[in-house]
């Protein structure tokens, strides 16, 4: 059991009513821990009396209070991530849909999306979330080569993933992703390209594509660290994106943000909210959240955000308020990234004559009054915001 923990008192919150607001949920299960994994869950051996259920009683208990502290705006997305949220079932997912909707008014095409690991989810799970209002679902897929999934620590089989998205077609969602890591140590350039086909032959409208990150704390660093496996090699990285590109431009989607490709129709709106400025309320334990100019982020073990919720205090662990360099900071870092580009209004005098430069370089172009990333850009997108930004 975690040590007792005191609440944090937010400042007061100015929601900026013209933008977008989300809200996100943090599912924190997962039945293993896959060895390059860094996000905030436990499995059922590490969380002590933090059970579904119990979760479930004080996420709604932090969505009453968030209502409450926000006035309830009408909300746009709503996006269950986590961990793994497929593995609460069918009537659990629906008991936090249900939380959002008893305390906040939907907007009426509100994008409401769901993760979900293959393994955990089957036809029953699809029905159930499509019945409870869920409109997108996103598949961890990660690869369909047998080794590829082995190194990574994933469960489920190099089959199950297409099989997954297909069943959650045939249940009537309109919208779903599958998602690839690419760079695995002992991966081929061919492993991944059967990896993309399989995504696309689904007949899914969406593929995100992350170049795996050797972070700090995990088991897979250990095992870079000790030599057993080879660091991710940059070079190996930027080709295999460009063999996503092609494949996934040539099969008619196109790229909305860096590691993001969807056919028409297809983009994650509550994602891009994170990359175009909008707001949204992070529920769930570690889950952060952005609104007016304030972040916060929650604490993080089950135990002791269920134990503030119990005493009827946000479950907050710090926040920031973010000061006009920070923000503009964020917005070039962010908005950069996207396929629409970054207005050149949001520079100053300094960084448009850098970006003139970027231009000459052939890592930007003009469209109109906004600079986005060239192909040769998106390959080196944090080199260009730094020198952007000086």
């Amino acid at each position: 059991m975690t040590a007792s923990t005191s609440p944090v008192e937010l400042p007061d919150l100015q929601l900026n009513p013209d933008g977008p607001f989300g809200i996100y949920v943090h599912v924190p299960f997962c039945f293993t821990r896959c060895g390059y994994c860094d996000f905030n869950t436990y499995t059922p051996a590490e969380l002590g009396g933090v059970n579904p259920d119990a979760w479930l009683q004080v996420l709604a208990a932090e969505l009453e209070l968030a209502a409450a502290r926000l006035g309830g705006p009408t909300v746009q997305t709503v996006f269950i991530g986590g961990g793994t949220p497929s593995l609460l079932g069918p009537q659990r997912l629906t008991r936090v849909l249900q939380s959002v909707t008893d305390n906040f008014d939907l907007a009426a095409d509100a994008e409401v999306t769901t993760e979900a690991n293959p393994e955990s989810a089957w036809p029953d799970f699809f029905a159930a979330a499509r019945a409870a209002g869920c409109t997108r679902v996103s598949l961890g897929m990660q690869s369909v080569a047998p080794h590829v999934l082995g190194v990574l620590d994933r469960i489920h089989t190099p089959n199950r993933s297409a099989a997954a998205a297909r069943e959650a077609l045939a249940e009537g969602f309109e919208h779903v992703s599958l998602d690839l890591i690419y760079g695995t140590p002992g991966e081929s350039d061919d492993d991944v390209l059967r990896s993309v086909d399989t995504a696309i032959e689904t007949g899914v409208d969406h593929v995100s594509a992350y170049a795996l990150v050797v972070e700090e704390g995990t088991a897979l660093a250990r095992r870079v660290r000790s030599g057993e496996l080879a660091e991710p090699d940059d070079d190996v990285l930027a080709h295999r994106y460009e063999l996503l590109d092609e494949r996934l431009s040539t099969a008619g989607f196109d790229w909305y943000e860096v590691s993001n490709w969807s056919r028409p129709g297809g983009e994650c709106r509550h994602n891009l909210g994170y990359w175009d400025g909008g707001q949204w309320w992070g529920a769930g334990p570690g889950a952060h959240s952005f609104v007016g100019t304030t972040r916060w982020w929650n604490v993080k073990h089950p135990n002791s955000y269920a134990q503030l919720l119990d005493n009827a205090a946000l479950p907050v662990a710090d926040f920031e308020n973010l000061d006009a360099g920070s923000r503009h900071t964020e917005d070039v870092l962010l908005r950069i990234r996207l396929r629409q580009g970054l207005p050149t209004e949001f520079l100053a005098d300094a960084e448009r004559a850098r970006a003139e430069v970027a231009v000459d370089d052939g890592l930007l172009s003009r469209n109109g009054d906004r600079l986005v990333l060239t192909d040769r850009g998106r390959l080196l997108a944090d080199g260009v915001v730094r020198n952007l930004l000086g």
